[in-house]
């Protein structure tokens, strides 16, 4: 059992279904599971409720950095220079003795930032101040003026990064061999006591998304809004989308405008590049919360940060994690599967199951992939016995040769700089916790571990440097070549001890404080950037 909602849109269904191979079911309650987030399970944070969100089931392993600094901007504007990562020579086999890509262990990963949104939980319909710090208020008195109660209505955004590889969007790949990248922004329709009418959970979801491709021309390729996607807002379109090859050394920016949020990746390899504004001319867009009516309304809207900095204090209070400007991995969404059947349900497991387990779904067949030769399971890895579980990561074998052959490359990435400057502090939060079963790992954190329960391996972040100066992050084991820190050598060193987060509560959870993550806050910052990668 976990605390997940799910986004819960007929739209996305009808695109998901227009994808070819087996697809997991569609046919399930107006409530439960959404099958985008089994389809594309980077497309739901995880709020901090720990719970089943009406009877389904999503969990996200998100092992993550976050960025604090007290310099006015650093909450609403930075840049970061990230290298996609090559895959291994090696193809994946079906039995398990081939080459471990990305598309393997992690579906995504994502730069983050809190945004303003203003028809979401815990006050929708009060104003928000962007870029403002008068927007803190994470107390648990509810007396004070900082209760988080109070808090204005929040947002997050996730610039997602796909890896090539496998089945196409929107499950998984865009491409064979190329990678390409969404901004996605979230919100949650509910406050501490209500949920948005009827018609917006089964249309938009309680969590909904407005989700655009970066594209060339910065312009979505169809329409981004909640209500308003169809099967073109999921299906990258070549002509328009930005592709980037592995190896790719690109110019990241997340940053204010007056039009509204800005995400641009310059590819400075291939010199293309492409953005993404959260605009209102771009078409995007929120549910209205207006719990008692008979319709889902939506209105036009232009998402910009939420704070001016970036702290323990910068927070969304319905998310699982604690973060404002941050970097995470999406791990947990792959297992081997032999042989799927038209529902998407494995039939046969594969490599390293002896018996079919509930986690088996959203499931596809090898001759469903864009190149890779293997077929799998992305729904959430429950048990922790999926690749992402294993040590197949860059750097888990001692012999860098070998290493290489059989394992993809890690990423790599600059800690972000505003104005030019970087983030004093940092820390690293993984939410263990809130993924981890009810019966092993206690609302409180007891019995909570780290790895988690049937893990054989969890990847650790560390840096490198380079000849001429400069600092990157990567993700692995401790044997990448030119590793200068692995904060311990383990994910258990690394991430610390459990966090107790409160939580203000909402229709389906009460109020308390609970543990969802694992944290290690660090004094300072130790791979601070001089604006370019190694």
């Amino acid at each position: 059992m976990t605390r997940t909602r799910a986004l819960v849109s007929a739209l996305v269904v009808v695109a998901a279904a227009l994808v070819a191979g087996p697809q997991a079911s569609s046919g399930s309650p107006v409530g439960s599971l959404d099958p985008l987030c089994e389809r594309h399970p980077t497309s739901c944070p995880d709020p901090s409720s720990r719970q089943d969100y009406e009877g389904g089931y999503v969990g996200h392993d998100e092992p993550a950095l976050l960025f604090y600094s007290d310099r006015s901007g650093s909450g609403n504007s930075n840049t970061w220079q990230l290298r996609l990562p090559r895959e291994a020579p090696t193809l994946p086999r079906q039995d398990g003795t081939g080459g471990t890509w990305n598309f393997q262990r992690s579906v995504a990963f994502w730069f983050g930032m809190d945004l303003c949104e203003t028809q979401s939980y815990p006050n929708p319909g009060v104003p928000c101040t962007p870029d403002s710090d008068t927007n803190i208020k994470d107390s648990s008195d509810h007396t004070a003026p900082d209760w988080m109660g109070n808090h204005v209505g929040t947002g997050f955004l996730e610039l997602q990064f796909y890896p090539p590889g496998w089945v196409p969007e929107p499950n998984v790949s865009c491409d064979p061999t190329r990678w390409c990248a969404a901004m996605v922004v979230f919100g949650l329709s509910a406050t501490r006591t209500q949920v948005n009418n009827a018609d917006c959970l089964n249309r938009a979801g309680e969590e909904w998304a407005d989700f655009a491709f970066i594209t060339r021309s910065g312009r979505p390729q169809a329409p981004p809004d909640p209500l308003g996607a169809t099967a073109a807002t999921f299906t990258p379109d070549p002509a328009q989308v930005l592709y980037m090859d592995a190896g790719d050394t690109l110019q990241i920016s997340v940053h204010d405008s007056a039009a509204g949020l800005v995400n641009s990746i310059s590819d400075l390899t291939s010199g293309q590049s492409g953005s993404m504004t959260a605009s209102v001319a771009n078409g995007f867009a929120h549910p209205l919360f207006q719990p008692s009516a008979a319709t889902c309304t939506q209105e036009p809207y232009a998402f910009h940060p939420m704070y001016a900095t970036s702290s323990e204090h910068t927070i969304v209070p319905w998310t699982a994690h604690t973060y404002n400007v941050s970097f995470s991995d999406e791990i947990g969404h792959f297992e081997y599967c032999d042989r799927a059947n038209v529902q998407g349900s494995c039939v046969n497991p594969g490599v390293g199951e002896t018996k079919k387990d509930a986690d088996d779904t959203a499931c596809f067949n090898a001759g469903d992939s864009l190149l890779a030769p293997v077929g799998g399971c992305i729904a959430t890895d429950r048990d922790f016995d999926g690749t992402s579980y294993q040590p197949d990561w860059s750097g888990t074998l001692a012999d860098p040769a070998q290493d290489r052959l059989v394992h993809s490359a890690s990423f790599q990435f600059t800690s972000p700089r505003t104005n030019g400057r970087n983030y004093s502090r940092m820390a690293f939060e993984v939410d263990m916790p809130a993924i981890e079963p009810l019966s092993v790992c206690a609302l409180d954190g007891t019995g909570c571990v780290n790895p988690p329960p049937g893990a054989q391996f969890y990847p650790i972040y560390s840096t490198r440097s380079g000849p001429s100066g400069g600092c990157a992050w990567q993700e692995g084991g401790t044997f990448i070549p030119g590793t200068t820190n692995t904060f311990g050598g383990t994910s258990a060193a690394e991430y610390g001890p459990t966090l107790a987060t409160y939580y203000p509560g909402d229709p389906g959870f009460p109020e308390g404080t609970f543990v969802d993550n694992f944290r290690n806050v660090l004094a300072g910052n130790p791979c601070p950037s001089n604006g370019r990668l190694p």
